[in-house]
């Protein structure tokens, strides 16, 4: 026998997908569950719930109340072991044969947000979402008691866990891969991105993500005002209207917008800014990771998994109050880092470390053959 791996749902891209593309490397032997897979190809050979072959895939909070009764209603299967990757109720999972009484293990990447920390998720503010998370918590609660072990992606997200399921958890970073992202920046870049690029400021602050509310990209704009420096943004999303006309506010030319890079114009976004200014409260944040992988600096939360990665003075600055004069202090704190201390750090998280902490996890706690592939590490 072997053991099951189990996530939420699969989209195409997204940084929990990455997190279960390396466990369905680390543990290729295992069988696969998901809610429903929309990933257009990227993940083969899934198993969906029932809740696939309904018109609710196509809306996850429509989805959302029906979700905890799917995971309970799994079929019988022989395992070893269960690993759930969960970000909303795949802790849930409950198979039924042999395999509903093999350890369960939890790598979570954090409680369901807007069940539990609403103020983070504007999923979770409505009045009809509240009522629900009232009920969700104490079953929430409940199947949280369940796992043997409690895997967490961030200290960050262990005290989260500590207060929401009342769980001790084990640290254990997700994995980024620096590598990739190192050598994405000698890639070839398409003729209308090369031009793009050329036409950038020679010293600028990157912020780069979704453009989201709670990516807080406006204070990007803030910190360029605050350290008279230009800014690039980077991504797209429905804030891009409002941080334009608030770029327009501060004069159009300090602000360039970067639409939709490709991973290689990223790269080349990352290695050529002065320091990227990260302002999310993220459970973990995987780009300022990247940005240190190519040598840049970090200017980011110090609430939140960043402050886990950015090492204050070294590889970057933790801001603790986003005002003008502390964001001016740590630009020309963060443009001072070494870059090869920036490196250094990144590698810290690269794929094959992550595989080999959560291979021996797993065999720590069930102490069962689990399946690895004997690098220990993603192919």
């Amino acid at each position: 026998m072997s053991g099951i791996l189990v996530h939420e749902w699969f989209s195409r891209h997204g940084g929990s997908e990455n997190v279960f593309e390396v466990l369905s490397d680390v543990f290729p032997d295992a069988e696969r569950f998901c809610l429903w897979n929309d990933s257009d190809g990227r993940f083969r050979g899934v198993h969906e719930t029932a809740l696939a072959r309904t018109p609710l895939r196509r809306s996850k909070a429509a989805a959302l109340p029906f979700m905890p009764a799917a995971w309970r209603h799994l079929p019988s299967r022989e395992a070893d072991w269960v690993l759930t990757s969960s970000h909303v109720f795949a802790h849930h999972a409950r198979f039924g044969g042999p395999a509903r009484h093999a350890p369960k293990l939890v790598y979570a990447h954090t409680p369901a947000r807007y069940v539990w920390t609403p103020e983070l998720d504007g999923r979770g503010s409505g009045m009809a979402a509240r009522a629900a998370s009232a009920l969700l918590k104490p079953i929430d609660r409940r199947r949280a008691a369940e796992p043997l072990a409690i895997a967490a992606n961030s200290a960050f997200i262990a005290q989260r866990i500590a207060e929401a399921w009342e769980r001790e958890a084990t640290v254990i970073h997700p994995p980024v891969d620096v590598t990739a992202v190192a050598a994405a920046v000698h890639a070839e870049l398409a003729p209308a991105e090369r031009h793009a690029l050329a036409g950038l400021p020679t010293e600028y602050l990157l912020g780069v993500s979704r453009f989201v509310p709670y990516k807080c990209l406006d204070r990007v704009i803030e910190a360029g005002v605050a350290s008279g420096l230009p800014v690039v943004l980077a991504g797209s999303g429905p804030e891009e209207p409002r941080l334009r006309a608030m770029a327009a506010a501060h004069g159009d030319r300090n602000v360039t917008f970067v639409l939709d890079p490709s991973s290689a114009a990223l790269a080349h976004l990352y290695k050529n800014a002065l320091a990227m200014v990260f302002p999310a409260v993220e459970d973990f944040g995987i780009m300022p990771v990247e940005a240190m992988a190519v040598g840049t600096p970090v200017v980011a939360n110090a609430t939140g998994g960043t402050a886990e990665t950015v090492v204050d003075g070294v590889t970057g600055a933790l801001v603790q109050e986003w005002t003008r004069d502390e964001l001016a202090a740590a630009v020309e704190r963060a443009v001072e880092a070494n870059a090869d201390a920036c490196v250094a750090r990144a590698y810290e998280f690269d794929t094959p470390v992550f595989a080999e902490r959560i291979a021996s996890w797993v065999t720590e706690m069930t102490g069962a053959d689990a399946g690895v592939r004997p690098t220990g590490a993603a192919s």
